[in-house]
């Protein structure tokens, strides 16, 4: 035995006692863990459980239905990789490696904070889900009633995981898939879903909540790194009122929609990315329905709006060129009902910039306007009630204008009454 080997026995705490063995891992660079080590027959027998190669048809996994104690996920932390030990989420170089396969472990109210547990397998990947919805159940990590407060689960499958009641304050869940996952009675305070540099925003579609999940001052997302993706969340009655949502732009769901290339550089087909248009729109007008409902009708309008701009830039997908147009026009004119002061706006500009046409006009044919005066004809051409004062005739030149002076009043009046129309009585 070498002295490096001795001197290392020597330091290993001879007790269980929980204090000791604290110290002795920060001495070995691993402060993560809490824990006195499991004895040689427990690790004798994770290890088997290690050699299990899953079977995804069959539903079987390493740690399939076994109880685990924070011990036991030290240790295999700490093994993982013939001994490399866990992944570094600050290392991108790291990123490429998966994390320790925890799929199907019952996990349930284990202590498991600050643990290191970036990129692991708690779930099936989004290749792996073509397969029955109990074949895909079995796969969902059981983590009930854990305390997973400052744990580290960055890039972490979790697709259908069972999270109810799980304490998430301030964990780190950036680029995780949490769709349908069970966040029922979760407290996600504080949790971090933001994206990093190299790292999207986490994946909520399809997750589960309910009137006990605490939501409170979670992060959603930067403008810098997008924001999570929240197509068919199932909401129910989570109080929404706790989040800024201000701060949110843009949904992931319209980010991933308007991306013409993959993660990979290849184009996108266009039925694909028409899927993708039509789930961010869903996301939105299902957030806004959600937030409506309890009473937060400025933010619920806002996203509103952008389902209405996502509906426009499918049509311009769709190749229907004209329906496009319109749309794009009832965007500037009057944000689709949710913007009036775009109306306002756009009725002033067309009001002035006649009336500077007929006061020029006026220089030149008869009858000459003031500045007053061309401001009135233009108001009264504008609702194409016009009056013709003095010596003007149906084929002068202040009368072509005003005419299509009034055609252009009438078309703005016409697309103002049309989306103040759907936005209060339509849908």
């Amino acid at each position: 035995m070498s002295g490096s080997e001795q001197a290392e026995l020597q330091q290993r705490p001879a007790t269980r006692d929980s204090h000791a063995w604290q110290t002795y891992w920060q001495t070995q660079d691993q402060p993560w863990r809490t824990e006195p080590e499991i004895d040689a027959e427990r690790q004798a027998y994770l290890t088997t459980r290690l050699s299990i190669q899953p079977d995804l048809d069959h539903g079987i996994y390493p740690f399939k239905d076994i109880p685990l104690r924070r011990a036991d996920i030290e240790w295999l932390l700490a093994t993982h990789e013939n001994g490399r030990g866990p992944i570094d989420c600050h290392d991108e170089q790291q990123h490429g490696r998966t994390g320790i396969d925890l799929r199907g472990a019952d996990l349930r109210q284990i202590d498991l904070h600050h643990l290191p547990l970036t990129h692991m397998l708690g779930g099936l990947n989004w290749k792996e889900r073509n397969r029955t919805p109990e074949r895909r159940d079995m796969a969902a990590v059981h983590l009930e009633g854990a305390i997973l407060s400052w744990t580290h689960l960055e890039g972490a499958e979790l697709y259908m995981a069972h999270l109810e009641k799980a304490d998430l304050y301030m964990a780190h869940l950036e680029g995780a898939s949490l769709r349908k996952a069970h966040l029922e009675g979760a407290s996600l305070r504080l949790t971090h879903l933001e994206g990093m540099s190299f790292l999207p925003p986490a994946d909520l579609r399809a997750a589960f909540f309910d009137n006990t999940t605490d939501l409170r001052n979670v992060h959603l997302g930067t403008a810098a790194h997008g924001f999570v993706r929240l197509a068919d969340v199932q909401w129910g009655d989570v109080n929404l009122g706790v989040i800024d949502w201000s701060d949110i732009t843009v949904l992931g769901d319209e980010h991933r929609a308007r991306a013409t290339v993959d993660a990979t550089g290849k184009h996108r087909d266009k039925e694909t990315r028409l899927n993708d248009y039509r789930e961010a729109m869903r996301a939105y007008r299902q957030l806004a329905v959600a937030l409506r409902n309890q009473g937060l009708n400025e933010d619920a309008v806002h996203f509103s709006y952008r389902a209405q701009q996502l509906a426009g830039s499918a049509l311009y997908l769709q190749g229907k060129t004209g329906a496009y147009i319109f749309s794009v026009l009832l965007d500037w004119l009057a944000g689709y009902g949710y913007k009036p002061a775009r109306s306002a706006i756009a009725y002033l500009c067309v009001i002035v910039l006649f009336a500077t046409a007929y006061y020029f006009l006026g220089q030149e044919v008869d009858p000459r306007l003031s500045p007053l005066g061309a401001f009135v004809f233009s108001l009264t051409s504008f609702h194409g009630r016009g009056f013709f004062p003095g010596r003007i005739v149906l084929d002068d030149p202040i009368t072509v204008v005003a005419a299509f002076e009034a055609v252009i009043g009438l078309t703005i009046e016409v697309t103002f009454i049309a989306t103040f129309t759907q936005r209060f009585f339509g849908n």
